[in-house]
């Protein structure tokens, strides 16, 4: 029996650990982050094998570029790229960018001006962007979100359950009054 509830209190714990990544990464990548930063989720395999399709990628604005950075951009409008800087050229005074996704056969079609990158990956993990985008459907919300805090409020309400039980077990046990009449109160001490 000791060990079915260690085994239970350690998926309790790690249900409500996978809840706050999953709350904390969904907000990190939803809010505006201060310094700079941002959170992106890959969508197209352009980039593989350095970076996996459905990865969440953290970038950060930086002030210059080199080849070889890793830099995200904005493609016009909504859309963002994610490819490799492969050659910088200076025109006009403004710095210009040739990118290639690792997968790609040739370099993109347009160059990159300073203007559109949004920032040089910093870091990523795989797959994690899949969560992400279940997370946010009706599906991955109830799994996600209300399935464990149902088990957590249903956990919560045993223990109180339990310490209700506990608690009328010792005011059974002892009398609130003595049988002499005189008053005695079992939760109040006073030297």
């Amino acid at each position: 029996m000791r060990r079915l509830k260690k085994i239970g209190n350690v998926f309790y714990w790690l249900v409500i650990a996978s809840l706050l990544f999953v709350v904390a990464t969904i907000s990190f990548s939803a809010l505006k982050i201060p310094f700079g930063w941002k959170m992106l989720v890959v969508q197209s395999g352009s980039m593989e094998p350095a970076i996996k399709t459905g990865s969440v990628v953290l970038i950060k604005k930086q002030d210059t570029y080199s080849m070889g950075d890793i830099i995200t951009f904005a493609n016009g409008g909504m859309d963002s790229t994610t490819h490799r800087v492969t050659k910088t050229t200076v025109v006009k005074g403004k710095e210009i960018f040739t990118t290639k996704g690792d997968a790609n056969q040739g370099e993109d079609r347009e160059a990159v001006g300073i203007d559109s990158i949004l920032g040089k990956a910093v870091f990523s993990v795989p797959y994690l962007g899949y969560v992400m985008a279940f997370s946010k459907t009706q599906q991955g919300y109830i799994f996600l979100i209300v399935v464990p805090a149902t088990i957590i409020i249903f956990s919560e309400i045993l223990n109180i359950k339990k310490e209700i039980l506990l608690w009328k077990e010792k005011r059974k046990g002892k009398p609130a009054f003595s049988p002499s009449g005189e008053k005695k109160f079992r939760y109040l001490t006073h030297d």
